[in-house]
């Protein structure tokens, strides 16, 4: 099981760290990440693995959202399966 992480806000530093931290809390594999900054702006996109999650998916997507709240970032992760459907043509 995947789930896509997407995050976009003013640059800072730890941006990365925290997120790849709060992964690590729950077990969840970073298997794929692509970032950059456009101007001021962090964007970045994750693919992640949930096998090992050690909370329900909801949770989890709760406490990757909350990371974005303290750092002022839009901060989303959505289950691979939902992701596909929408952007399926």
């Amino acid at each position: 099981m995947k789930a896509i992480i997407s995050v976009v806000g003013k640059d800072t530093v730890g941006i990365l760290a925290a997120v790849a931290t709060k992964c690590a809390d729950y077990k969840v594999n970073i298997n794929d990440v692509n970032q950059t900054i456009i101007d001021q702006y962090f964007t970045m996109y994750m693919v992640v693995g949930l096998d090992e999650l050690t909370i329900p998916f909801t949770q989890f997507v709760d406490e990757i959202q909350a990371v974005g709240k303290e750092k002022n970032l839009k901060i989303d992760c959505m289950h691979e399966d939902i992701f596909n459907m929408m952007h399926k043509i």
